[in-house]
């Protein structure tokens, strides 16, 4: 009975092992499964490690910059990409182009947070292989919210965000409840075993230590080169990618407000050298800035060639359309194609439109303020006839006979009612009110107009 009892316990002993280490061995390969191969027991892999930072606004310019990096680093055979990650967020669109990227890639890809992985950026930090954090860093914080930094109310939009914040997050297995917190300010997420009690109202930022607990960091590490060899990678060839010059221009020159201002100074120095020719430097000021405008947003990967196209067949249609009569055919076109390439170049449909409008409204001030100063020098001076009859031209102009007033006559021709008539001896060409007066008729003058001289008959 003894070995019998021994025997079934050895059985459901043997069944509990069999079940469980599959279990273990997942667990563990879980959490290896960020590190390089041979990193737990203790080999390094050796190759170049490439850093590009994500250090600025997520929008289509940093998707262009990281791109290039991608490329790069598979050029150069690179083992590993780091993305130095501290940013405050930005566009969805852009942080999900990003986050395909990222998935995509088939070189491993580690966030290291330095800073701040806000909004968008939590969620190109949820996209990479690994996330390994800075002392003192965040995670989180990200709600949708509009131009104005107001949160949208969308339920379509923030359904979709959370969805994508929830895929992102279960690609290594973190808690997706988690995620869903981090964006939807109205849901409730109690989970004291990952440290995370959100109430209604709040949004959840993870610190580093925080995020360690919650299973959204994978190790805290103060520097990019302790996170590399934790992750098991050489540190000897270490590569970082940086913004070229063109780039870093190009950030400046799509910031909101420069491109606004660029948007004024172009439309104002070219309508003023087209209105009010031969200055000069107001058309070559306003060209300047229009190229500058779309070298920007073409070197952030917002404009292709069309747009500039759109833009140089509207100002060749304005411009005929002050010389061509069209019945405003061209300059409705041309106003059109303007605006289109405008619109087009930038990153926004909306911020472009409002940037357009505040850059018209303030260059239509200061053009009409120059074309009133300058208005001897003014193209519409070539449509009006300047000349003027002066005596001093040369020009005699007929003089009124003031003198025959009153005074009376003989009709010469019948007065039809235009004729001659003779005052004094001397033949004047009269007419009457209205009336007939034959010939041989005595008459009287009324009125004398500039060279017109009334009569009527007089009275008998």
């Amino acid at each position: 009975m003894n070995k019998l009892r021994t025997i079934i316990f050895s059985c459901i002993a043997a069944l509990m092992v069999l079940l469980f280490l599959p279990l273990a061995g997942t667990v563990q390969a879980d959490n290896e499964a960020v590190r390089a191969p041979g990193a737990a027991s203790g080999t390094v892999v050796n190759g170049p490690v490439f850093i590009i930072p994500v250090d600025q606004e997520i929008e289509r310019g940093l998707q262009s910059f990281l791109e290039r990096g991608f490329q790069e680093a598979a050029n150069y055979g690179a083992v590993l990409i780091v993305l130095e990650i501290d940013t405050p967020g930005g566009r969805v669109d852009s942080a999900e182009r990003i986050g395909t990227l990222v998935r995509d890639s088939k070189i491993p890809v580690v966030a290291y947070i330095k800073g701040n992985a806000a909004s968008a950026g939590s969620y190109i930090a949820l996209s990479a292989d690994a996330i390994i954090m800075k002392p003192g860093s965040m995670i989180g914080a990200a709600s949708l919210v509009d131009m104005n930094g107001k949160s949208v109310e969308d339920s379509k939009m923030v359904s979709y965000w959370k969805s994508k914040m929830i895929g992102a997050a279960s690609l290594n297995g973190r808690d997706p409840e988690v995620a869903a917190g981090m964006m939807d300010v109205h849901l409730v997420v109690n989970r004291p075993e990952l440290g995370v009690n959100k109430q209604a109202g709040e949004i959840i930022a993870l610190s580093s230590n925080e995020a360690l607990q919650a299973g959204y960091a994978d190790r805290i590490a103060g520097t990019e080169q302790e996170a590399i060899t934790w992750l098991g990678y050489s540190t000897d060839d270490i590569f970082r990618v940086e913004h070229t010059g063109a780039e870093k221009m190009s950030q400046f020159l799509t910031h909101p407000v420069v491109m606004t201002i660029l948007l004024f100074v172009g439309i104002a120095g070219v309508f003023i050298e087209l209105l009010v020719p031969g200055f000069g430097v107001p058309g070559i000021v306003g060209t300047l800035a229009f190229a500058l405008y779309f070298f920007g947003n073409y070197v952030a990967g917002f404009a292709g060639a069309e747009t500039l196209l759109l833009f140089i067949l509207g100002l060749v249609m304005l411009i005929l359309e002050l010389f061509v009569p069209s019945f405003g055919i061209l300059g409705i076109l041309g106003s059109i194609s303007l605006v289109a390439g405008v619109v087009r170049a930038a990153y926004s449909f909306t911020h472009a439109l409002f940037s357009l409008g505040i850059a018209f409204s303030a260059a239509a001030v200061v053009i009409v303020i120059v074309a009133v100063v300058f208005k001897e020098r003014g193209i519409w001076n070539r449509f009006i006839l300047q000349d003027s009859l002066t005596r001093e031209k040369g020009f005699v102009p007929v003089p009124e006979k003031l003198r025959l007033i009153g005074a009376s006559g003989i009709s010469v021709t019948p007065l039809r009612p235009a004729g001659t008539a003779t005052f004094g001896g001397e033949r004047i060409d009269v007419v009457t009110e209205g009336g007939f007066i034959e010939a041989q008729t005595a008459v009287s003058v009324v009125k004398v107009e500039g060279g017109r001289v009334v009569v009527k008959e007089a009275a008998k």
